[in-house]
């Protein structure tokens, strides 16, 4: 027998109806906030990840699927959404269209690391993107999307976090300031961070190392460095929040694992997804079109896992939708009724019902059993009486009732 790989997982039919009402649920919610839809091919070049998402993060060093193709051209799956849509922008020319540019995804994710709940080494994210626009608004707008969507599927206990990590010249002075906090005691990092400590400090607030946190425990916060206009916008947005009435914690450990982000970075954390709650994450990434080959752009936007929302919301016991319901399954008890039976079925399905056929030449009563099994909600049955009458015998598996209807002319008549 051949196993599924190791990180991945089957969604059953079972289960697919609650895929459907999760993604249905963030569609209506982006298109409320008239955000479209893009599509970005599952691989890209290899550089785009390097160049966008940045060479000193965990992704790029440890989690990419990369490989040559037959052309000997570097691939790589893609480890996160932003980086692609921000090549599609550029390549599409679609900072030629009035701004700002909003786009939502739904995409696989690939990153080769030690399987956890809710993130496998193939999950999926629904993501927000905005491109053209530099305005706390955008920053607020975004959140709120996420917000409302937690809002439609019923979550309360969930807790927004912000932070400004400021832009890449005050971010220095920051670098700075947190290598000489942690000087002497660099030895006491982890690997991770000390690998960190000279090609990106900033990472080394990100660490889970419970020894590593206790060492930043009076650590500078990169709000006391940031530069008059990151400040401002930092001040901005959270008047804008307040003024919408959303609560908030203003956190300085927040600093997101990619190194695209500048200025605002926040987290929608729960904790009711295991250690790790995080369940949406995102910021303002205003210089990542132009490190991937485009023109200086603004840009802000979030990625939200499924996996992590679906085990959120299993956990709260709050609704993950239902299966559409079986409106009729059709039992033929003859040979001769089976002919005008699936003429029915196919008649039925074209006036919009779902409709469950026997395909297995099973019993009157093993069919009865079935329908009963599937919950479908009625039974029409076809046989030789009903034939002799033209009509099918409607059977209401709530309560028992039965009534005879004649059958429409298209389906009694063969070749329609």
């Amino acid at each position: 027998m051949i196993n599924i790989p190791k990180g991945t997982k089957d969604v059953l039919p079972s289960d697919s109806y609650k895929w459907h009402y999760i993604e249905k649920t963030v569609k209506s919610v982006a298109e409320s906030f008239c955000v479209k839809e893009i599509r970005t091919p599952t691989f890209e070049h290899t550089e785009l990840f390097l160049r966008g998402v940045g060479d000193t993060t965990d992704i790029v060093n440890k989690e990419m699927y990369t490989f040559n193709d037959k052309g000997d051209r570097s691939i790589t799956l893609k480890p996160e959404g932003t980086a692609g849509v921000a090549r599609a922008y550029i390549e599409n020319s679609l900072y030629a269209l009035p701004q700002p540019t909003k786009m939502y995804y739904i995409t696989p994710v690939f990153r080769y690391e030690r399987p956890q709940n809710g993130r496998l080494r193939e999950h999926h994210q629904f993501g927000i993107e905005y491109f053209g626009s530099d305005s706390p608004l955008a920053d607020i707008e975004v959140m709120l999307i996420a917000k409302s969507i937690f809002d439609k599927l019923g979550v309360k206990n969930i807790e927004l976090n912000i932070n400004s990590i400021g832009c890449p010249e005050c971010r220095k002075q920051y670098n700075n300031a947190l290598k000489a906090f942690l000087q002497n005691n660099f030895d006491k990092l982890c690997a991770t961070c000390r690998d960190r400590f000279d090609k990106n400090p900033l990472r080394i607030l990100d660490c889970k190392d419970d020894n590593c946190k206790m060492l930043l425990k009076d650590a500078p916060k990169v709000l006391d460095y940031l530069c008059e206009d990151c400040k401002n916008h930092h001040k901005a947005v959270c008047e804008g929040l307040d003024d919408l009435g959303i609560k908030y914690v203003v956190n300085p450990q927040i600093v997101r694992g990619l190194d695209y982000y500048t200025r605002t970075v926040f987290e929608f954390i729960s904790n009711n997804i295991g250690a790790q709650g995080t369940v949406c994450g995102g910021g303002r990434y205003n210089n990542l079109v132009e490190q991937v080959g485009g023109s200086p752009c603004p840009a802000v936007g979030f990625g939200m896992g499924i996996e992590r929302l679906m085990i959120m919301l299993a956990n709260l016991e709050l609704n993950l939708g239902y299966e559409k319901p079986i409106d009729v399954y059709i039992a033929p008890l003859s040979d001769d009724a089976r002919k005008v039976a699936f003429r029915f079925a196919n008649y039925l399905r074209g006036q919009g019902l779902s409709i469950e056929f026997d395909l297995m030449n099973r019993s009157t009563k093993a069919q009865m059993k079935y329908a009963n099994k599937i919950g479908a909600k009625y039974v029409a049955i076809i046989g030789e009486d009903e034939l002799k009458e033209e009509s099918f015998t409607l059977k209401n598996m709530e309560t028992g009732n039965s009534e005879k209807i004649k059958l429409v002319k298209e389906v009694l008549k063969e070749g329609n």
